[in-house]
C-alpha cells in the first residue's frame, strides 16, 4: 500500500518508542509545552503535519529568490521520502539519526522519512557537536558539513550520511575517503522538498564531481546557463534557479556557482565560487570571494577572509588567472552565518564595506 500523509507507519519510533497518529500528536504538545528549544520546533511541525490539512507553509531559503512563505503539498512531501528511501535502500524498522533543525526542510524531511517508511528516529539537538551514540548502529543519518567534520572520529557505526545545507569542502572530502560509512553530498532547496540530487563523495572507482538527479527527476538549464527542475512528484512546475551549472546530461550536471554572485569585471565574468576552490587548500581560515564597486573596471574582484589579523601571504593567488587575483583583502573577526552552517555574504559584506 502507498504510504499517506494522514497515516504513521507502525514500526516508527522516537527515540525508542512506538506512536500512532493520535499519540504522536499528543507527543507533539509535549514537546512543544514541555520540550527543549529544539523539540519545540519539532513538536510545532509534527502538529501541522498531524492536522488534517493537505498542506503545509514552510519558509524558503531564498535559494531562488528573496526567502518568502511557500505552500507544500503533503502529498508531494509523502513522495519525497518514498523517493529517499527507495534511492538509498531504506527500509521499514532501520535506525535513523535526526540532528538537524526542524525549523528547515531537511530537519521536517527527517521526521516525515521516519513516519512513512517506518523508521526507528533517535531526535538530538541539533549543535554542531551532534551528542548522539556512537556505539549505536544508525542506517540512515543527516547532517551539515560542520557536523559531519566535528563528528569525523565518530561516524564507524553509520550505513549511509547525507551532507548538505552548505557546500563540502575539499578537505573534508578528503578526510571521508577512509571512512566505512557511505557519505554523499546532496543538492536541493525548500522548493524541490530537499535534495533531488546527489554525488557520492568517497568509494568511488572514479572521481565524481557530477550531481546526479534522483529517478523521476529531469534537469536542464535555461538561457543564461541556470539550472532548471522538472520534479513533476514534487513540484507542479518546472523550477528554475539561480544556480549556473555545467550541464552534463538530462540526469547530471556540475556546479559553477551562483548567478546572483557573478562578478562582471572589466567586461569579464568571474565566478567568486571557482576562485574560492582553487583557495580551498590554501587559506586556513574560512574565507569567501566578493566583489566591491570600482571605478574603472565596474566591479573588483575582493577576498573576506575571517581573521583578526591583517597579515596575508598574497604568494597563495599566484595560481589565479589574472583576472580572479582578489584587488583587495579584508579582515573581519567572525562570519554571519545559518544555523546550518552557511554563510550569510551580503551581511558580513555590508560590515566589511560599510
Amino acid at each position: 500500500m502507498t504510504p499517506t500523509f494522514d497515516k504513521v507507519h507502525l514500526k516508527f519510533k522516537l527515540n525508542g518508542t512506538s506512536f500512532n497518529h493520535d499519540e504522536l500528536k499528543e507527543v507533539a504538545y509535549s514537546l512543544v509545552k514541555e520540550g527543549q528549544s529544539f523539540g519545540k520546533v519539532a513538536g510545532d511541525f509534527l502538529l501541522d503535519w498531524l492536522d488534517s490539512k493537505d498542506y503545509i507553509l514552510v519558509n524558503t531559503s531564498g535559494t531562488t529568490g528573496l526567502p518568502k512563505k511557500i505552500r507544500l503539498d503533503k502529498k508531494s512531501i509523502v513522495n519525497s521520502a518514498i523517493m529517499t528511501g527507495g534511492f538509498f535502500d531504506i527500509y521499514p524498522g532501520d535506525k535513523a539519526l535526526h540532528c538537524l533543525p526542524s525549523r528547515y526542510i531537511s530537519g521536517k524531511m527527517m521526521l516525515v522519512r521516519a513516519m512513512i517508511l517506518g523508521l526507528e528516529l533517535d531526535m538530538v539537538a541539533p549543535t554542531l557537536y551532534p551528542a548522539y551514540d556512537d556505539q549505536k548502529h544508525y542506517d540512515f543519518v543527516a547532517m551539515i558539513p560542520l557536523q559531519l567534520k566535528n563528528s569525523i572520529n565518530r561516524l564507524e557505526n553509520i550505513k549511509t550520511l547525507i551532507v548538505g545545507g552548505a557546500s563540502v569542502s575539499k578537505s573534508l572530502i578528503n578526510d571521508v575517503q577512509s571512512l566505512k560509512v557511505n557519505v554523499y553530498e546532496t543538492f536541493g532547496m525548500t522548493e524541490t522538498i530537499s535534495h533531488i540530487a546527489v554525488k557520492k563523495l568517497n568509494h568511488n572507482s572514479t572521481n565524481m564531481t557530477a550531481f546526479e538527479a534522483l529517478p523521476n527527476i529531469s534537469i536542464s538549464k535555461d538561457d543564461k546557463d541556470c539550472l532548471v527542475i522538472d520534479a513533476p512528484k514534487l513540484c507542479s512546475e518546472a523550477i528554475v534557479t539561480n544556480d549556473l551549472i555545467d550541464l552534463i546530461n538530462e540526469k547530471q550536471f556540475e556546479i559553477i556557482g551562483r548567478y546572483d554572485n557573478m562578478i562582471n569585471s572589466g567586461g569579464v565574468k568571474v565566478f567568486p565560487e571557482l576562485i574560492e576552490m582553487k583557495l580551498q587548500d590554501l587559506i586556513e581560515k574560512r574565507f569567501f570571494i566578493a566583489s566591491e564597486e570600482d571605478n574603472d573596471f565596474g566591479q573588483k574582484v575582493i577576498l573576506v577572509i575571517e581573521d583578526d589579523c591583517a597579515d596575508f601571504n598574497k604568494d597563495v593567488f599566484s595560481q589565479l588567472q589574472k583576472h580572479e587575483i582578489p584587488k583587495a583583502v579584508y579582515n573581519t573577526p567572525k562570519f554571519f552565518e545559518t544555523e546550518t552552517g552557511k554563510l550569510q555574504r551580503k551581511k558580513i559584506l555590508d560590515a566589511v564595506l560599510s
